[in-house]
């Protein structure tokens, strides 16, 4: 499947007074894996919900090589957020089903409304799973009800969720932000994977700053929904980390920002 360059312009969204993102403009070119950093309250998630456009922009245009996805409606939007699958802090999964299931609800979008309802599978389609789940070293848990799994392994279920979507691009709305050191290390080992095997492109909401430091090829830093820096993690100075956190004093950033080991064992 090829991919195409994603391209936001001018890109923003009001809630009231409030304007969450302030007119972004970035392209995002296929097989990226980019972290998007800052404050909470930045602009972070609104902006990958208008990718995935399960926010719709105030302002702006969102295009997909020549598909423009802010026009995009009924089978094309849920086509769209097939391609741009989407995984969130909260993991998503019904608890009282199986993994393998749980899976295979990321099928769905392939299917009408009648077979939706039904639940029924291919036997590829149950391939396609247990190979998703194997690859994030699930495939033991398959039968296990997901509501017994740990957070790091319900957060990799969702992974593989996404995955038998076969997105274009992945989008994590803060996917470590609630996971211990080693369950993190490997969510964000696995995301990275996906993007270097399969060439996927991967945008990742991230507090901590070292981990985008150490995983992501490029850092996009939002302040008051604008962006601060668009660039490589050599390029993140302390000069311009003062500037994405508002304050002189790199002390006084949060720890939850700027934590290495204590939120997210970095590989070597």
């Amino acid at each position: 499947m090829e991919q195409q360059t994603l391209t936001l312009t001018k890109l923003s969204r009001t809630f009231g007074e409030t304007r969450a993102v302030d007119s972004v403009s970035l392209d995002i070119r296929p097989g990226q894996f980019v972290g998007v950093i800052g404050r909470s309250g930045a602009g972070k998630s609104t902006l990958l919900r208008m990718i995935n456009r399960l926010v719709d922009p105030s302002d702006g245009v969102i295009r997909y090589g020549d598909t423009d996805v802010t026009a995009l409606r009924g089978r094309a939007l849920r086509q769209w957020r097939r391609d741009c699958a989407m995984i969130f802090q909260q993991f998503n999964l019904v608890e009282r089903l199986d993994v393998l299931t749980n899976v295979l609800v990321g099928r769905l979008a392939e299917r009408g409304f009648l077979s939706s309802m039904a639940m029924h599978f291919t036997d590829e389609e149950r391939t396609l799973a247990i190979e998703a789940l194997d690859r994030l070293d699930l495939a033991p848990q398959a039968l296990q009800r997901a509501g017994t799994l740990s957070g790091g392994q319900q957060q990799r279920v969702a992974i593989a969720k996404a995955l038998v979507q076969k997105p274009r691009i992945m989008l994590a709305d803060e996917p470590i932000a609630s996971l211990d050191p080693g369950n993190a290390t490997r969510v964000m080992e696995a995301l990275r994977a996906i993007n270097r095997e399969d060439g996927l492109t991967v945008l990742v909401n991230l507090h901590t700053l070292d981990t985008a430091r150490a995983y992501c090829d490029r850092i996009v830093a939002m302040r008051a929904g604008r962006v601060m820096f668009d660039g490589s993690a050599a390029q993140l100075t302390p000069d311009v980390v003062r500037d994405i956190y508002g304050t002189e004093d790199l002390s006084e950033i949060d720890e939850s920002v700027t934590s290495t080991a204590a939120r997210v064992a970095v590989p070597a």
